[in-house]
């Protein structure tokens, strides 16, 4: 199934995933470049809500430019395996030597604002982040390390806290309950 279809085939969680599917749907049928941060305007960008084997905590990390602690993830850059993106991002923003998708379908859509900024010395202009969040799982275990250019921390919280510690309104209020809520039910139907 290409990467269309999947979108397509996705069932939307919510009012927000529904209209942010009409949206996303609507983007690709353009013929715009959205693999890549060379459309200033809209890109994509792929997280993961990186839980333990029980579902209790989430793994976030303090990002430098959202001054906010949040999931993990990045850019395509041109990658058209947005897991793939995922699985690299939690690694490279971790230090975690090992994460293991629970699904490999989308566990989450989003349109994101992201507000201009400087990252790196150079000014970077308000744009959209076209998200595919993935479920993915690892252990709190093992060793973690910040990635000083992005973030300067990385911690576990329990599930509830993670969404308390985001200094972001819009994924307090709206996203971080929804991925807990989704994350809940994927473990509840998988006992």
């Amino acid at each position: 199934m290409n990467f269309r279809e999947e979108m397509k085939a996705y069932v939307p969680f919510n009012e927000q995933e529904a209209g942010d599917q009409r949206e996303l749907l609507a983007l690709m049928d353009t013929g715009m470049d959205l693999w890549t941060r060379e459309n200033g305007i809209a890109h994509w960008t792929a997280s993961a809500w990186v839980t333990d084997k029980s579902g209790g905590k989430v793994l976030l990390c303090y990002h430098n430019i959202y001054r906010s602690w949040s999931w993990l993830g990045g850019h395509a850059d041109g990658e058209h395996d947005l897991l793939a993106v995922a699985e690299r991002e939690v690694l490279e923003e971790s230090g975690l030597s090992k994460v293991t998708p629970l699904s490999e379908k989308i566990f989450s859509l989003e349109i994101l604002t992201v507000d201009g900024h400087e990252k790196r010395g150079v000014y970077v202009p308000s744009h959209l982040h076209l998200n595919v969040t993935y479920l993915l799982q690892a252990d709190p275990e093992a060793p973690l390390s910040k990635k000083a250019d992005e973030n300067s921390a990385v911690a576990w919280f329990p599930a509830g806290e993670a969404v308390e510690a985001s200094s972001e309104p819009w994924f307090r209020e709206r996203i971080y309950p929804k991925l807990n809520e989704k994350m809940a039910r994927f473990f509840k139907n998988r006992a």
